[in-house]
């Protein structure tokens, strides 16, 4: 074999059996090669925001080896007993979730009135601020699935318990 070197220093090109590794072998995922798993999160008596904070590491994918932020790594989660979360503090009558229609004036609402209507939306608005800011968290919370009550639709997938939200 003829071994031919470039103007560019290092080794030469590996043969046809042997991929050619370059001087780093950091792994970068491809879209579609990370299987995802299903996770079931109980969140009766869990603060929202370590809740959250947990879930949106699962969904961004930065629990696995194999993360890479470009790319939709993570997991989907299933959270139930979403009615059931706590503040710390005094946050259920001051914390105040806003809104703007497209009419005039901003909408507002307390987190207790919030809960008391969509106690869901508490959940789901916590993790979305909390995940990147672009166009591949609109997919990432689309595989966050957040229910009132203890039962939900996705035994399918036979998802797995995780404990999450615990410090």
């Amino acid at each position: 074999m003829v071994r031919v070197w470039t103007q560019f220093a290092g080794p030469p090109l590996a043969s046809a059996g042997e991929p050619h590794v370059a001087g780093t072998k950091t792994y970068i995922a491809k879209p579609g090669e990370i299987a995802e798993k299903w996770w079931v999160v109980d969140a009766t008596d869990k603060v929202v925001g370590r809740l959250a904070s947990d879930i949106a590491m699962v969904l961004m994918g930065k629990h696995r080896p194999t993360y890479t932020p470009h790319v939709l790594s993570g997991d989907c989660v299933v959270v139930i007993n979403a009615e059931k979360v706590h503040f710390s503090g005094k946050k259920w009558a001051k914390k105040e979730y806003t809104w703007f229609t497209g009419y005039t004036g901003l909408r507002k609402e307390s987190a207790e009135r919030r809960s008391s209507r969509h106690p869901e939306r508490i959940v789901r608005e916590a993790v979305r601020r909390m995940l990147p800011k672009n166009k591949l968290a609109t997919k990432m919370l689309e595989r966050l699935k957040v229910y009132t009550g203890p039962d939900h639709p996705h035994q399918a997938q036979m998802p797995e318990a995780k404990e999450l939200g615990v410090k």
